[in-house]
């Protein structure tokens, strides 16, 4: 999946079964991993909002519980006039698991795109040393 108008789909599809009944704010993510498996997230809310867990996370700990820890790239889609970009614990859990040269696909509904990478987004992020 080398084209972005495919992740766009893959995304978009993912926040169409986000569960946001506080916020109504729907947002997916589609992480393309090395194998050419496709792990889709969707943001899904609590009462308590802390406990809410972001679509990209979702995507990740779905691809991780799988066995899957490769990954090539990862798209976000969020129902929004500018490309979406992720919180800051979504991009700490993106650098714990993918390569800080991978690319990063921003979406938003009126087919604004971005690009980056997992390191441009959170730069000099958090490492294990050990």
């Amino acid at each position: 999946m080398a084209m972005d108008t495919e992740l766009f789909q893959q995304a978009r599809e993912a926040s169409s079964v986000a569960y946001v009944p506080y916020s109504n704010f729907p947002v997916g993510a589609a992480l393309v991993a090395k194998n050419g498996l496709v792990f889709q997230g969707c943001n899904i809310e609590n009462a308590s909002f802390g406990l809410t867990n972001c679509a990209e996370r979702t995507a990740i700990f779905k691809a991780v519980s799988s066995g899957v820890r490769e990954f090539e790239m990862i798209g976000i889609y969020g129902e929004t006039e500018e490309p979406i970009s992720p919180c800051g614990a979504c991009r700490q859990v993106l650098t714990e698991f993918c390569p800080d040269e991978m690319p990063v696909w921003l979406f938003s509904k009126t087919g604004d795109v971005k690009k980056t990478t997992v390191g441009a987004l959170l730069p000099y992020h958090f490492k294990n040393l050990n």
